[in-house]
């Protein structure tokens, strides 16, 4: 009965300057990540009204370049409007209960087949699941069963993840948390933009 929020929110995506100036002019488009590590499974993402985070991920990115992705010289950030439409909210229970599922169908077919799932794992140093192969599979299994059962299929995914180290001891909040969106239906995108400063003469409503 709810699964869409009101209204439109604000994403910011981490890019090479290059790449922004090119989708702010409407002479390219993002493309979806589809790699078997996907957080929220494949799709344009985005961090949901996070400019800094994503910025710190851009610079993260030119510092420490991905092998074999296009490498971030100019580290900038990309802003969009979007509606998430009909949305795989993961901040919602019956969603929430649909990954469960998710995982315990494919728990079952990978039993049977003999074979091992896919796990989350740590990447280099980093303490945080940064390679998320077990949930990009769950996440892709939800929309394969939509699919199956001609369900209605989903625009969009939000997810909100615990990352970094804790702000303090037995802190619940911790440095690198936020939300994510991934974008499955590129019309939920309804333009990109330059993200600006502030003016120094008014406070920011």
């Amino acid at each position: 009965m709810y699964p869409a929020r009101p209204g439109l929110l604000i994403g910011f995506h981490a890019c090479d300057q290059s790449v922004r100036h090119k989708i702010v002019n409407n002479r390219s488009m993002l493309h979806n990540s589809a790699n078997d590590y996907d957080w929220l499974g494949n799709g344009m993402y985005f961090l949901e009204n996070n400019r800094q985070r994503a910025f710190d991920f851009a610079e993260n990115l030119h510092a420490n370049p991905p092998k074999g992705k296009e490498v971030i010289n100019d580290p900038v950030v990309l802003g969009a409007v979007i509606d998430l439409g009909f949305c795989l909210d993961l901040l919602k229970k019956e969603f929430i209960g649909f990954a469960k599922q998710s995982y315990d169908t494919l728990k079952d077919l990978f039993s049977i087949l003999e074979l091992s799932l896919p796990q989350n794992a740590p990447l280099g140093t980093s303490k945080d699941l940064l390679m998320r192969k077990l949930d990009c599979v769950v996440i892709e299994n939800i929309h394969s069963l939509q699919r199956k059962e001609n369900g209605r299929p989903f625009d969009s995914a939000r997810g909100v993840f615990i990352e970094g180290e804790a702000l303090y001891p037995t802190a619940g909040f911790y440095e690198k948390s936020h939300i994510q969106l991934c974008i499955r239906n590129p019309n939920c995108i309804k333009g990109f933009f330059i993200p600006r400063e502030e003016g120094p003469k008014w406070l920011v409503p």
